[in-house]
């Protein structure tokens, strides 16, 4: 699950596929298919709370993932309430009595908060929990439990697309970052820069697939370099999950020995806890933002090989620190390899480029 905001907090229908006899020869149509989550034998859970997946494939190939959360107090209704009322011709309801029966009820549910943190300031932590975050009327042990669910399903499926990677021979990169760092920017560069390298004799074709909750504007800025782009809008999900990967993959023909460059929804949270099937997490942080940035959102960092502070060309204008921020990244990751570089005026673009070539 989304271990912040609880986007996917529901069992998902076949989000993990049973791959025994699945053959990945079969092609998706890139025409308005509209096809809905199948099963390949998985047993259901004894209470799904199910998320129906509706793929949509448009034209260019893009994919829309709509999630349709059915409530769970609609799910379980008809469980939690068994009994049927049997009034006799002399049944009263006491409304008294139905009264403290919601007061034991509410005083039940609030056993299962989780009381935050407090310090001297008054300020609240509520990542203090054994599941490290917060979601209103729901235990601790439960949120464990559903991310165990979620993530294990998405880590199954991350696992398959890795090995199709690694067969194929594929550099494969998760682009992360804050909305506004200049991810979208940076990539279009990076694709030109290596188309050139290819005219030289260096050919290595590229492929990107895009995250975005609406609009096909990036991946449309993509295609304009001639590089093949599959646009996957979230809807209201914050991140990209190995299934959206999967599904993407099979509207683009990845060449062996290409790169395929995914870029992220902007967000600095959710996608640190899933596994898409990359090699590597490439954290993109600009100069407009915070120094502080890798201590406030440390879960990326840590997951991050390299970690690019992009616009440079504005550090004359701006009150950031590069060598604090450097550090405070290794303070979360005492591994993680730094650039510094600017997609606009083109500083440090060859120290990205050989990166790039040699990993």
């Amino acid at each position: 699950m989304c271990n912040v905001c609880g986007c996917g907090d529901s069992q998902i229908e076949q989000v993990g596929h049973d791959h025994h006899g699945h053959h990945h020869g079969h092609h998706h149509p890139s025409h308005h298919d509209h096809s809905h989550a199948h099963h390949h034998g998985e047993a259901h859970h004894q209470n799904p709370q199910p998320v129906v997946v509706h793929h949509h494939y448009h034209h260019q190939g893009d994919v829309h993932h709509h999630h349709y959360h059915y409530p769970e107090s609609q799910q379980h209704h008809s469980q939690e309430h068994p009994h049927s009322h049997q009034h006799s011709h002399a049944h009263h309801h006491n409304h008294n009595e139905a009264h403290h029966d919601h007061h034991a009820d509410h005083h039940h549910a609030h056993q299962h908060e989780l009381t935050p943190e407090q310090s001297e300031q008054g300020d609240l932590h509520y990542g203090k929990g054994e599941a490290e975050t917060h979601v209103a009327g729901v235990s601790q042990r439960k949120l464990i439990e559903i991310e165990m669910d979620v993530l294990s399903k998405n880590n199954h499926l991350a696992s398959h697309n890795r090995e199709h990677f690694e067969q194929d021979n594929q550099l494969v990169l998760n682009l992360v970052s804050s909305p506004g760092s200049g991810k979208t920017t940076l990539l279009t560069e990076t694709l030109n820069r290596l188309q050139q390298q290819s005219h030289h004799g260096e050919s290595r074709a590229c492929a990107v697939i895009e995250g975005d909750q609406q609009t096909t504007n990036d991946a449309e800025r993509i295609r304009q370099t001639g590089v093949p782009a599959i646009q996957v809008n979230t809807g209201k999900g914050c991140h990209l999950d190995a299934k959206m990967v999967h599904d993407a993959c099979h509207q683009l023909e990845l060449q062996t020995g290409g790169v395929l460059f995914i870029e992220n929804v902007g967000n600095l949270v959710c996608p640190a806890s899933f596994d898409l099937g990359e090699k590597y997490k490439v954290a993109i942080l600009s100069v407009t933002e915070g120094e502080d940035k890798p201590l406030k959102y440390p879960n990326m960092f840590a997951a991050a090989q390299l970690m690019i502070i992009n616009k440079i060309d504005l550090l004359p204008y701006v009150a950031f620190d590069v060598e604090a921020c450097i550090a405070n990244a290794r303070k979360v990751n005492p591994y993680i390899q730094v650039i510094k570089l600017s997609a606009t005026s083109g500083e440090g673009m060859e120290a990205w480029l050989d990166w790039l070539n040699n990993a």
